[in-house]
């Protein structure tokens, strides 16, 4: 897998590091030609001088044989610029995008770039995981399927305690599809029953999460 990365800051260096330990075949572009040479000691030829946003740029890279482009650098708009391009003239089967500014998330996903990873908003979730209980808090998105892998934190105090997998009834197309109890996985059976700080993981189609979120919203005052 080849895999191109543009941004050369700290998170650029530390995922293209990465990604070679696990040998895989990696270029990280870089334009500011002090923190290239800094690159370039650490990591040697993998590092690459050149604009990302420019297609002659993109074309040395070779985006046309890549199979991922990620775009971490400090700007929305360029990483925008670069994963549209490479996705529309180069045809990379998979593009992600870092977005520095929250408010800016809506006008990726509208413009087509779909994976996005924004650390205010990942923080957020986490800070939402400590404090909520029978709370939906989405997991990952499989985007060609058009579904959501979400997780919900049973409390002490949840209806769901005591229920049987095979007694509860999610709205739409939803599937339990595992349950973490001390720290451990376990794929359910219909007679796995659920306990206190449990966690379910659920797969749902997108369209129907926000009638999950609805249901289990409702059980802070609704037995099932």
């Amino acid at each position: 897998m080849y895999v191109v990365i543009v941004g050369g800051g700290k998170v650029g260096y530390y995922l293209t590091r990465e990604l070679l330990n696990q040998n895989y075949e990696v270029l990280l572009i870089e334009k500011d030609r002090s923190r290239l040479t800094i690159l370039q000691e650490e990591l040697g030829e993998v590092a690459f001088y050149g604009d990302g946003a420019e297609i002659r740029d993109m074309e040395m890279a070779g985006f046309e044989r890549a199979d991922v482009v990620v775009s971490v650098t400090g700007d929305d708009e360029d990483n925008l610029v670069i994963c549209q391009m490479a996705k529309k003239r180069f045809n990379v089967p998979r593009v992600i995008a870092r977005v520095n500014d929250p408010e800016n998330m809506c006008l990726f996903h509208q413009l087509g770039v779909t994976e996005t990873l924004n650390s205010t908003c990942i923080i957020y979730n986490l800070i939402e995981q400590t404090i909520e209980s029978d709370e939906v808090i989405p997991l990952a998105a499989l985007q060609q399927g058009k579904a959501e892998i979400v997780e919900v934190n049973v409390s002490e105090a949840s209806p769901l305690v005591g229920k049987r997998i095979g007694e509860i009834v999610l709205p739409g197309q939803s599937l339990i599809i595992a349950v973490i109890r001390g720290g451990q996985a376990r794929i359910p059976t219909a007679d796995t029953v659920l306990s206190g700080k449990d966690t379910i993981i659920i797969l749902v189609d997108s369209e129907h999460e926000a009638l999950l979120n609805s249901f289990f919203a409702d059980l802070q005052n609704v037995s099932i």
